[in-house]
């Protein structure tokens, strides 16, 4: 049984088994941030494992919910109720996306920013030690959103404490508040093929009715976004799938004892500099 650091941290498991077994089962997971976040840029796991006897689909989310934006019927809701809808959300999605296992932390978005507080780590360390799942999705270094950027590192931190053979095989970092097409074309632009069980895509995303209403379409946004993406990827050659996430593979960094999340990222930012650099010079 595990004992998280917050008292009104949670898991729930669809179909009922016990939550250790749910996360032994693990193949594919997701730290995120927010609720929502995970089917946002992780659906490629989730579409992965949907009704697949060998795959599964494992969720973990942050913090509790509590600054999300609202409006509408939503306006009136206190920080603590607002808790609960995105907690219920959250759940209702990992029920109709068949997951293994859907865990939720409760953390602040202050305590997650913040280096000095240990226990969101303390709690992935517990977590990706029983899962230990083969590919993991975690939220991309050039975010800009800070409680997005603050979650990765404290994954990195977490799987820092992991020895070596109970870490992630792979490591995908994902789009949400900024997108990865502008990663120049490297072993480590990784494009999810994200069209797969369109309906459940949508219907997950639906899920998140208190965002929806509230104010952010985050629903046509990310389906827009992946349709573009698949679109816009190659232009010389017609789209072989119809959607795509673009996720920035970081699966090098699992082998370093520091890694050095800041100079890999810039050394991105460098290769598109030098790329849009050379394209000029050469047809000026």
């Amino acid at each position: 049984m595990f004992h998280f650091h917050k008292s009104d941290a949670c898991w729930y498991v669809p179909d009922g088994v016990p939550i250790i077994h749910a996360l032994e089962r693990t193949t594919h997971m997701c730290i995120a941030a927010h609720q929502d976040d995970i089917e946002i840029f992780a659906y490629h796991g989730i579409s992965e494992c949907y009704q697949e006897a060998k795959k599964w689909f494992t969720g973990v989310v942050l913090t509790d919910g509590a600054g999300s934006p609202r409006k509408g019927e939503y306006s009136a809701f206190s920080d603590s109720r607002m808790k609960k809808v995105r907690v219920q959300e959250q759940n209702k999605a990992a029920e109709l996306g068949g997951y293994s296992a859907q865990i939720q932390l409760g953390y602040s978005s202050q305590d997650v920013k913040n280096p000095g507080v240990s226990n969101p780590v303390d709690d992935l360390v517990a977590l990706l030690e029983s899962a230990q799942p083969d590919l993991l999705y975690v939220h991309n270094p050039a975010d800009k959103h800070d409680t997005h950027v603050a979650t990765l590192l404290r994954t990195l931190a977490a799987i820092q404490q992991l020895p070596k053979s109970k870490r992630p095989r792979r490591l995908l970092a994902g789009e949400v508040w900024r997108g990865l097409d502008w990663l120049v074309e490297s072993s480590v632009k990784v494009a999810l093929p994200t069209h797969r069980h369109p309906d459940l895509a949508s219907a997950l995303l639906h899920v998140f009715d208190s965002q929806i209403i509230g104010g952010k379409r985050y629903d046509l946004a990310t389906i827009g976004r992946r349709s573009a993406n698949a679109t816009y990827s190659e232009s010389h050659q017609t789209d072989d799938v119809s959607q795509i996430t673009w996720a920035l593979d970081l699966s090098s960094l699992l082998a370093e004892e520091n890694p050095n999340i800041e100079a890999f990222i810039l050394a991105q930012v460098d290769a598109l500099k030098d790329d849009i650099k050379k394209r000029l010079r050469r047809l000026s």
